[in-house]
């Protein structure tokens, strides 16, 4: 459905948001938010400096009320985060991943806990999108000029939230994050309600109530690495111990990861398998800085770990044989005339990563269970236990 709103978006709101800077106004806010049943929200931080995202601004809305809350006042958002966690109450977001890690650190950071995601329901306008046949990845801009024929100020996307004061077009900008999205929700609404797929947008935006979404163990960050297939298994185990390395340092002093070491001499250092000083001096991309500097805690930390996978099998990787490959693009054409016969994006059934791993793996991703599952995930996995055609 696709509606002209250029008129009734101006009039969703009858005056200027407002712009809370003090506890006796948080407190009027969460007031007037509490009359509605759902609430859009939308979040401005900073991330390109920093390991953890510095929240600057939150922006809420309903139908009749839109405020904006400088959370870089001292103000107690606990209040807030209660409001937040009630299931009574639908949380609209658009990309809804990142606003809600923000959200989790922070009422974490308040609990003294490393993160605590706010409570469902929620309601992610990119997934729904994705289900109503649109690209499952949009942005926001796009999404209300399709769905609502609006063109948004795109003029503060790169805009330094931390700076005060805001100027009348920066608190525009933010409104419009949450104006629009609140029409998209009713929108998605009124639209997809009784269908099946509304159903299946409840049972994926569930999902986002997992902690393990907001925060990477140390140990696990080497799966954020690509490109380590065909590294041996001492060249693995350094892999892994420098990605969980960069992890901890990078969590530690509040850094980008890149900030502390690149990917690719990630891989690098893994590959080479430097005994000294000068061998790690000498990998390529490595910093002058980071050589002189860990050289030699880098020497003892990937010697220490290559040792010990040492006495690991090692199978030479391979090139998966073409009639595996042929079967990959079947599945895929299955996909995608599932998607187009149940008028949802391919992506929100399953990647081509995932049909990579069932044939060559035969591993389950999402499509092994839950909705994906009964309308179309069991037949895939059919077609994939089959013997291709081509040997």
């Amino acid at each position: 459905m696709r509606r002209d709103s250029s008129a009734s978006s101006d009039a969703l709101y009858t005056s200027p948001p407002d712009y809370v800077r003090t506890q006796t106004e948080l407190l009027a806010a969460i007031a007037r938010l509490s009359n509605a049943p759902f609430v859009a929200i939308d979040t401005e931080f900073l991330r390109e400096r920093t390991y953890y995202p510095k929240l600057c601004l939150i922006q809420a809305g309903t139908d009749d009320y839109c405020v904006l809350i400088d959370v870089l006042e001292p103000l107690d958002l606990r209040p807030l985060f209660e409001f937040l966690n009630d299931r009574n109450r639908v949380k609209v977001l658009h990309a809804a991943h990142q606003d809600l890690e923000v959200l989790a650190l922070t009422q974490g950071a308040l609990l003294g806990l490393a993160v605590k995601p706010i409570a469902g329901p929620i309601f992610d306008s990119q997934v729904a999108a994705g289900y109503a046949g649109l690209s499952a990845q949009i942005g926001y801009g796009d999404l209300v000029q399709q769905r609502l024929n609006h063109s948004l100020d795109k003029g503060h996307a790169r805009t330094d939230w931390s700076q005060r004061p805001l100027s009348a077009a920066q608190i525009s900008y933010a409104a419009d994050d949450v104006r629009y999205l609140v029409e998209l929700y009713h929108d998605f609404r009124s639209a997809m309600s009784h269908t099946p797929q509304w159903r299946w947008i409840e049972e994926d935006a569930a999902q986002l109530e997992d902690p393990n979404l907001y925060s990477t163990q140390p140990v696990e960050a080497w799966k954020r690495l690509k490109g380590l297939e065909q590294l041996t298994p001492r060249q693995m185990a350094a892999a892994k111990a420098l990605a969980a390395w960069r992890e901890q340092r990078a969590m530690q002093k509040d850094l980008p990861r890149s900030w502390i070491i690149a990917d690719d001499v990630i891989r690098a250092l893994a590959e080479r398998l430097p005994a000294s000083v000068e061998d790690v001096a000498n990998t390529h991309g490595i910093s002058k800085g980071l050589a002189e500097k860990r050289a030699d805690e880098l020497v003892e930390l990937i010697t220490t770990a290559s040792q010990a996978a040492a006495n690991e099998p090692h199978t030479q990787w391979k090139r998966p044989p073409r009639s595996q490959i042929n079967k990959v693009s079947r599945l895929m054409d299955f996909v995608r005339e599932e998607a187009k016969r149940l008028n949802v994006s391919s992506e929100l059934l399953a990647t081509r990563r995932e049909i990579e791993q069932l044939v060559f793996n035969g591993k389950v991703g999402d499509f092994g269970g839950g909705w994906r599952h009964g309308a179309f995930g069991q037949r895939l996995m059919q077609l994939a236990a089959e013997e291709p055609a081509d040997g």
